[in-house]
């Protein structure tokens, strides 16, 4: 049967999957972030409301753009598919954001050595995306004495954010199970 469905899968260019990756981050974080900041804004272990406002997006986008393209080589790192992928997605973001691609490698080379910093001695994207949100948006300062005194999330809150920034992540499994790409 899974010679069957692979056989029938609709084909998409490389091309396609870095537009489909651009316009899905854009806009799932154009909708979502006022949601991301009320919840964040509202949760109960805080001490203090961080006040975020709903247009204070940047932040949060780029680390979903950067976390996003880390998992981009668990599912398309054959034949060197990621690096192609990846280069188209740099090219498209560079006009949304009017900056040079060598500027938003940098940028996003930085949000990964931040998640490895924040997330270490773990390897998971997942959870150090969450992180990041932790402490890009300076949410320590809203904790109980505690976990303030230890500049660490909350586990509670920090469980309440993975399961946020859960939904930015994109499927790339179920994605694969439909498609087959083509160069």
């Amino acid at each position: 049967m899974e010679l069957l469905t692979a056989l029938f899968k609709k084909k998409i260019s490389e091309d396609k999957v870095a537009n489909i990756f651009v316009n899905t981050i854009l806009k799932s974080v154009e909708r979502g972030f006022p949601e991301v900041a009320a919840i964040i804004n509202n949760d109960a272990e805080f001490v203090a409301r961080p006040q975020i406002p709903e247009e204070d997006s940047d932040k949060f986008l780029f680390i979903v753009i950067a976390g996003n393209l880390r998992f981009l080589g668990k599912y398309f790192g054959e034949e060197n598919r990621e690096e192609r992928i990846s280069e188209m997605v740099y090219e498209k973001l560079s006009k949304v954001f009017e900056m040079p691609v060598a500027r938003l490698k940098y940028i996003v080379e930085d949000h990964h050595a931040f998640f490895t910093k924040v997330n270490y001695p773990s390897k998971n994207t997942h959870y150090a995306m969450s992180k990041a949100v932790f402490f890009k948006y300076n949410l320590n300062d809203h904790q109980k004495e505690y976990f303030k005194n230890m500049n660490t999330p909350n586990p509670i809150f920090l469980k309440h954010l993975d399961e946020v920034v859960f939904q930015f992540i994109i499927d790339w499994e179920l994605f694969s199970e439909k498609f087959k790409i083509t160069e």
